[in-house]
């Protein structure tokens, strides 16, 4: 099949690339399995460059909508629990809101090369350095989560900061950055030996694992957040109207 986008619209090619992939992933063909046309063939029909369709297939892949693998191609994923929240706080404001106080039990800040994924992410290359930030906290008596957060360059950060401090109320003030959109994905999974260590459980133990992907108001990516949690001592809620 042959597939075309408007090079003399004013909507980015990278938008219209994406609204084209979510319509062709509703097909019942892909919906079953197929794999989606090959990347460079698929760039060369729509006469875009191939880092412009990655842009749009990355965001459908960030949503969870698309799984890429090496070797096999990019397909439609399957479907899995997925919520959005609206009117989400950095850890510290929630803990705060529910009257509940938080010890730091480490605190980490490093930089480091980003992997493939990461670098895909923040829509940079490998060779840029980002911050990673590494937090062991909980309550005064016994941590209970253990959060990893890589940063793009373009927030600013310098390492120096008061990382004690509501996350997404520093960036704000002191580097002009506002956390809009928030897009999470929550699943189970056992302990390895950091992570036991960490939240001072037992390898194995069941823990609650969530991905958290942050965005500027321009949907830019800002913070990709890793929170591991003990799955004996916190619920993650989701609260939801209509």
């Amino acid at each position: 099949m042959r597939y075309s986008i408007d090079h003399k619209s004013p909507i980015p090619l990278h938008i219209q690339a994406e609204t084209l992939l979510r319509s062709l992933i509703t097909e019942e063909e892909y919906q079953n399995g197929k794999v989606l046309p090959n990347e460079v063939e698929l760039a060369k029909q729509l006469a875009i460059s191939r880092t412009t369709l990655r842009q749009a297939i990355n965001k459908l892949v960030y949503e969870g909508l698309l799984v890429r693998k090496k070797r096999t191609g990019t397909k439609v994923a399957q479907a899995a629990v997925s919520s959005k929240s609206n009117n989400w706080l950095s850890f510290s404001q929630e803990m705060k809101l529910r009257g509940i106080t938080i010890k730091n039990f480490e605190l980490h800040v490093t930089w480091v090369y980003p992997d493939e994924f990461l670098a895909n992410f923040f829509e940079i290359k490998t060779d840029r350095k980002i911050l990673k930030m590494e937090r062991v906290r909980g309550k005064p008596d016994e941590p209970f989560v253990y959060f990893v957060s890589y940063f793009h360059p373009r927030v600013g950060l310098t390492g120096d900061e008061d990382f004690k401090r509501p996350l997404y109320e520093m960036l704000e003030q002191e580097h002009s950055v506002i956390a809009t959109l928030s897009k999470e994905e929550i699943s189970a999974k056992a302990a390895d030996s950091i992570i036991a260590e960490k939240l001072r459980l037992s390898v194995g133990a069941p823990i609650l694992f969530r991905k958290r992907f942050v965005f500027d108001q321009g949907e830019r990516p800002i913070e990709y957040n890793l929170g591991y949690y003990r799955a004996d001592s916190f619920v993650y809620t989701v609260e939801s109207s209509r």
